[in-house]
């Protein structure tokens, strides 16, 4: 279909999408949110050739002519190229490869650390007492225990909304706390980042931090990466949180 080839080559970042998808959501917030690129995004419920135009991604995305064996959006594409959906975007993030990749296609001119550098110089503030720790300690430690999945998050993170929708997807009903609602979120998130980096808490973003079972799964690199295996729906049914 010529006009999904003329739109995807409009500009050097372009995303298919619909208006009530959420991992669409996920994917534009990391690209538009927080790697600041100027995506050019096209919901298709809102377009009058919208369903046409799904078909035709359907059959890029999936191979073939039926275009049968999963979802047309979101759909990427970088310097007019398709990349892939929701799991291959994610894939290469936390692998590494999607900043590169942007940059090559002249979407990104400069990749500004500030945000992670400001997050994890927070997650280095040192804890006021060993009792607070413990106190704080124990505080996670029963919340994770409220539901089978229990999720930490924070409203404005990305990669917070792609592990809570995949979550929601896989009909799951998870307990989800965003820290920075909550009035002890500070101290929370240290305590997140000792347990998922060590004592220092030092090695990346402290949220999302999925529970399972009243166990640490992980953040998004571990969920993603089970989901992708096919680990991730027999944990969960193992913990009761799927009955099928």
């Amino acid at each position: 279909m010529e006009r999904v080839a003329k739109l995807a080559s409009e500009r050097a970042v372009v995303v298919f999408t619909a208006s009530n998808c959420g991992m669409c959501h996920a994917v534009t917030s990391l690209l538009v949110g927080e790697l600041g690129v100027n995506a050019a995004v096209h919901e298709l419920d809102k377009d009058p050739r919208g369903r046409d135009m799904e078909r035709e991604l359907a059959r890029r995305l999936n191979g073939g002519a039926g275009g049968g064996g999963g979802r047309a959006v979101p759909a990427v594409f970088v310097g007019g190229n398709l990349v892939g959906g929701a799991n291959r975007v994610m894939s290469l993030h936390l692998a590494g490869e999607l900043v590169p990749m942007l940059k090559n296609a002249g979407a990104l001119w400069l990749y500004n650390e500030l945000t992670k550098q400001a997050r994890q110089k927070k997650l280095l503030e040192p804890s006021r007492s060993k009792l607070a720790n413990r106190t704080m300690a124990e505080r996670v430690a029963r919340l994770a225990s409220e539901r089978a999945v229990v999720v930490f998050t924070k409203s404005g993170c990305c990669m917070s909304t792609a592990v809570t929708t995949l979550l929601g997807e896989l009909a799951v009903s998870a307990a989800v706390h965003e820290l920075d609602r909550e009035p002890l979120g500070k101290e929370m998130e240290k305590e997140l980042a000792r347990r998922l980096y060590g004592s220092g808490g030092r090695g990346g973003p402290a949220v999302p931090a999925v529970f399972i079972g009243g166990s640490l799964v992980g953040g998004t690199s571990k969920v993603m990466a089970m989901h992708l295996k096919g680990e991730l729906v027999p944990l969960l049914k193992s913990a009761g949180a799927l009955w099928l």
